[in-house]
């Protein structure tokens, strides 16, 4: 494949919608095709199982079973009708979540059996990985803070995984770090506390050096 897949991770109000935005900017300026896409969503298929895990008012009894595999439909969707196109067509395609999500979340807020975790993303993604994942991170009270914010603005549109409790969230962090630990090379982590400003400089930092493996891009 011949375009860039580039994976933002991070907890809850980390600022990943805003420096998706941002980066995508930057890198059309540049003259780079770029598609951004969501998880769980991104397609038709998708966004319906995305309103059936996050937002449904019957989805009260969802079993951590079920969350795995109605995420790993959207991701197996995702990958197929959009990710691997865009990729061959040579486009930066940049997704807010991907399988650290699942590792994270259903792994170990959930503490469901990691192996069997891995088994099922491998049977959703295939060979699709991205080549670099900017994980951002921010403090616990401020992660807080700004659910809370975030629930304020929108009260009617509920969310299932906001309404998990600190202990959830703590495991979802250490989960996150383990799995930076695990693959430092694909994996930078981005101090999200920092400015809105400063968090782009530190993601174009690690954003650059990746950009030599794409064609150049077409004058426009």
């Amino acid at each position: 494949m011949s375009g860039l897949f580039i994976t933002f991770e991070g907890n809850e109000g980390s600022g990943k919608s805003t420096q998706i935005k941002r980066l995508a900017a930057r890198l059309r300026k540049a003259g780079h095709r770029v598609e951004t896409l969501r998880e769980p969503g991104g397609t038709p298929i998708g966004e319906e199982i995305r309103h059936t895990l996050k937002h449904s008012h019957q989805n009260q009894a969802m079993t951590p079973e079920a969350e795995l595999l109605l995420m790993n439909a959207s991701r197996a969707q995702l990958v197929r009708e959009v990710i691997r196109p865009a990729l061959a067509a040579g486009s930066v395609v940049l997704c807010d979540r991907f399988y650290d999500s699942t590792t994270a979340y259903q792994g170990y807020g959930r503490q469901m059996d990691l192996a069997r975790v891995q088994t099922v993303i491998e049977f959703a993604v295939g060979p699709t990985h991205p080549r670099l994942t900017l994980l951002m991170l921010v403090s616990h009270n401020l992660s807080e803070q700004r659910r809370l914010r975030r629930q304020t603005r929108q009260p009617s549109l509920r969310d299932r995984f906001e309404e998990a409790d600190r202990e959830f969230f703590e495991r979802v962090d250490l989960g996150y770090r383990a799995i930076a630990q695990q693959e430092p090379d694909r994996i930078k982590v981005i101090h999200a506390d920092q400015s809105p400003d400063q968090v782009e400089l530190a993601i174009w930092k690690a954003v650059k050096p990746c950009l030599g493996s794409l064609a150049a891009p077409q004058a426009s």
